[in-house]
């Protein structure tokens, strides 16, 4: 009789492993089961946005940037100078709703980055080259700096603009009235042959635009 309760002790004890086991194995497969449907998939990446060649876009560069960008290009200007002109571009523009980072671009190529040196002299306050002709007519002179983007951001406005989108401020572009039809430049490159003659003129702002974001490395 011991001999078959020992036997009998063992089989429900082997029984019991065995259920333990399955049990074991069974927990196993559901805990790694939740685990692989609870894995975080990664987020996917976001992607850069592009500094615009649209005229009325709104610009992306903060004055910072835009300063980080004008003294890889031009080292020997005071960067103080360069963030309060940046900072006048992007309010004026912002006032206007025009693209801050196409109308500082177009500064950097029509001042050579403010290394002047052609018809127009430092002192004009002239960023754009407004009214620059020939020896009898260098361009517009304009009292401050203020006064100086606020003209260029106004005639960038008469080229991206049509009839029906008015200025925000006081007009000061005293060429404003000439740029016909109103909007004939909704992008940077209607800018080429129209407001430069220079057929490679939206060529070369958008280069510059691109160098922008480059130097920059624009995220969100």
């Amino acid at each position: 009789m011991t001999n078959a309760k020992n036997q009998k002790l063992r089989k429900n004890s082997m029984k019991t492993v065995n259920t333990l086991n399955a049990l074991f194995f069974i927990s196993l497969l559901i805990f790694v089961s939740i685990l692989f449907s609870c894995k975080t998939l990664p987020a996917p990446e976001k992607e850069t946005p592009h500094v615009s060649r649209k005229i009325t876009d709104k610009g992306l560069l903060t004055e910072e940037q835009l300063a980080d960008y004008f003294l890889s290009q031009n080292p020997n200007m005071e960067r103080s100078d360069i963030l309060r002109l940046a900072t006048l571009y992007i309010s004026e523009a912002n006032f206007e709703g025009i693209n801050s980072d196409v109308a500082f671009a177009q500064m950097c190529l029509e001042t050579g980055y403010l290394k002047f040196g052609n018809l127009v002299l430092p002192e004009m306050h002239n960023y754009c080259g407004l009214g620059a002709i020939d020896a009898e007519h260098p361009g517009e002179w304009f009292e401050t700096e203020n006064d100086g983007v606020r003209a260029h951001i106004q005639h960038l406005h008469a080229y991206g603009t049509d009839e029906s989108i008015s200025l925000n401020g006081t007009l000061i572009d005293n060429r404003y009235k000439w740029v016909r039809p109103r909007g004939k430049a909704p992008t940077i490159w209607e800018l080429a042959q129209t407001w430069a003659a220079d057929p490679d003129y939206g060529k070369k702002l958008d280069a510059i635009l691109e160098r922008m974001q480059e130097v920059t490395d624009y995220q969100l």
